[in-house]
């Protein structure tokens, strides 16, 4: 961000939150809101909004609140949201096929523009809006494609194979989920997603709950 160099990660993870919220409120008519009933609504807080936001500037009036338009737009530029972002995917088994369809990835700010898999039988096939190529072919699939992000949806013994792969092909970003912690090179921006790792803190938060 050109305007905010030293934004903490956590605080660009809650505009993201808000971001969503402000987008239900859309949907549902609402046109203002103070950040005591925006925190109340979703179960924030409204000291952090109000924190978080002033990194950026002005947003709200007092006694007025927020025009949610105009704050939901704002932070979508800020979260640079408004350039399209190309991404291919390493592994279209069951998780890469299901991220392909994903709206997620799929919308105003992200886009799969292809899937590469080792499985020869695999290779051909129509998975969302991508047609799933040879992983020997990752490099010239990168640069026919565009893509600038890397998705690695593959098992954990393939991962890193999978990560050089796709930095020697110049991809940039990418984002990981496999069980697995990945060797990273510099100046490439990587993200872990292991959502096991939630699904034990989920399961040890029950088991103590109920005092199993």
């Amino acid at each position: 961000m050109s305007d905010a160099p030293e934004v903490s990660p956590l605080t660009l993870n809650r505009l993201s939150v808000y971001l969503r919220c402000l987008r239900q409120l859309q949907q549902e008519g609402v046109a203002r809101i103070s950040s005591q009933r925006l925190a109340h609504r979703f179960q924030l807080s409204s000291a952090q909004i109000r924190k978080d936001l002033a990194h950026f500037g002005e947003f709200g009036v007092r006694g007025v609140g927020y025009d949610i338009d105009s704050l939901a737009e704002r932070i979508f530029r800020l979260l640079r949201l408004d350039v399209q972002r190309l991404l291919v995917i390493v592994g279209m088994g069951n998780l890469g096929s299901a991220l392909a369809r994903y709206f997620g990835f799929n919308d105003r700010s992200f886009r799969v523009v292809a899937g590469v898999d080792k499985d020869p039988a695999r290779i051909g096939e129509t998975v969302g809006a991508v047609r799933i190529e040879p992983f020997d072919h990752l490099a010239e699939v990168v640069r026919r494609s565009g893509a600038d992000i890397g998705v690695i949806a593959v098992p954990a013994t393939a991962a890193q194979l999978a990560y050089d792969r796709l930095v020697d092909a110049g991809i940039g970003s990418v984002l990981n989920f496999a069980p697995v912690s990945l060797q990273t090179r510099a100046g490439v921006i990587s993200k872990n997603v292991d959502m096991r790792i939630y699904l034990e803190e989920i399961g040890f938060q029950s088991a103590s709950a109920s005092g199993s």
